[in-house]
């Protein structure tokens, strides 16, 4: 009898012991689980249909495939894409949660005067996916100006002020046209947008007269004639629209911005994990495939390191920190 009990307590304590060992290895080994064990989101500070969405749902197709988990685009719009930011930022660091950023977050930078998040520290940049031109663009019914000389004159000469649309305030949209009245001398009236399907929306029915917005959401429109380019806002033309000048070339010495879009992690996120999002991805940006859909939409993929991302988010925080301050842009 004192030996079955003897055997019964051993076998009992031995459960135990292994149920507590079970219990201690769980989180264990749930923390060496390989990533991506489940889907990740890719949050858009935009509607869906501008470009940010555009990028982000070419770039997540892709990457779904190469990383065995769907990669869902969520959209989180709101407040010149800073709300989308800040969602990010306070997410969990652990590779499920990826911001698709883009210049406007170096100009918000700025532009705000008070962010719930710091760009440049609460962000691991991972790669820049494209570059976009900016092409001023008119309704070409409602809109007689040809040239941006005709625009200018017809700003000057109107009764109204003429109106131009933005992404919202802070964003790349809206600091070309600071730029653009401070280099024309004309006065514009500003209305911002939460993202460039609505704005789009508005401009081919006259509610605002023109436009600075990247080639992507109006490309269509241009070749269906509904609106009319005038020029791009870069240092050299498009190749979507070859014919189209850019405003340096229209008589606005020095202006080259463009929209950088690109992918960044909360801060903290491991670097295994960044690093394979940077290898994944860069593989997949700088594909045929890839860049010849790019080139579709008027974008040029880039594909460059983390640092070179990271510098150059230094860099035009600095610049556009000069053109804000110059064109007296706050937005409380």
């Amino acid at each position: 009898m004192l030996k079955q009990r003897f055997a019964i307590g051993r076998r009992a304590l031995t459960g135990t012991t292994l149920a507590a060992l079970g219990l201690a290895i769980a989180p264990w080994a749930a923390a060496q689980e390989p990533w991506p064990a489940k889907p990740i989101s890719l949050i858009v500070p935009f509607p869906s249909g501008g470009t940010t969405d555009v990028l982000a749902r070419a770039l997540a197709d892709a990457l779904s495939k190469s990383l065995g988990q769907p990669v869902i685009v969520e959209s989180k719009p709101g407040a010149g894409a800073t709300l989308g930011a800040d969602y990010v930022a306070k997410a969990r660091p652990d590779g499920y949660t990826l911001l698709m950023g883009a210049v406007h977050h170096t100009i918000a930078t700025s532009v705000y005067k008070k962010l719930p998040y710091d760009f440049q520290k609460d962000f691991a940049p991972i790669t820049t996916v494209a570059m976009v031109p900016n092409v001023l663009v008119v309704n070409a019914v409602l809109t007689p100006a040809k040239s941006v000389a005709e625009l200018v004159a017809l700003a000057k000469s109107s009764s109204k002020e003429l109106a131009y649309g933005s992404n919202g305030n802070g964003t790349a949209q809206h600091l070309i046209g600071t730029q653009f009245q401070a280099s024309t001398g004309v006065k514009l009236l500003h209305v911002p947008y939460k993202g460039s399907g609505p704005l789009t929306t508005d401009l081919l029915g006259g509610q605002v007269d023109m436009s600075f917005d990247t080639i992507t959401p109006v490309l269509q429109h241009i070749k269906g004639g509904k609106l009319r380019a005038l020029a791009v806002t870069t240092a050299k033309r498009s190749a979507v629209l070859p014919e189209v000048p850019t405003l340096e070339e229209a008589g606005l010495k020095g202006f080259d911005i463009g929209t950088w879009f690109g992918v960044l992690a909360p801060a903290g996120t491991p670097k295994d994990i960044t690093s394979k999002l940077h290898t994944e991805m860069t593989r997949i940006i700088r594909s045929p495939e890839f860049a010849e859909r790019m080139r579709a939409i008027g974008a040029d993929p880039i594909g460059d390191s983390s640092a070179e991302m990271a510098a150059r988010i230094r860099e035009e925080t600095a610049k556009f920190a000069r053109l804000v301050k110059e064109g007296k842009v706050a937005v409380e």
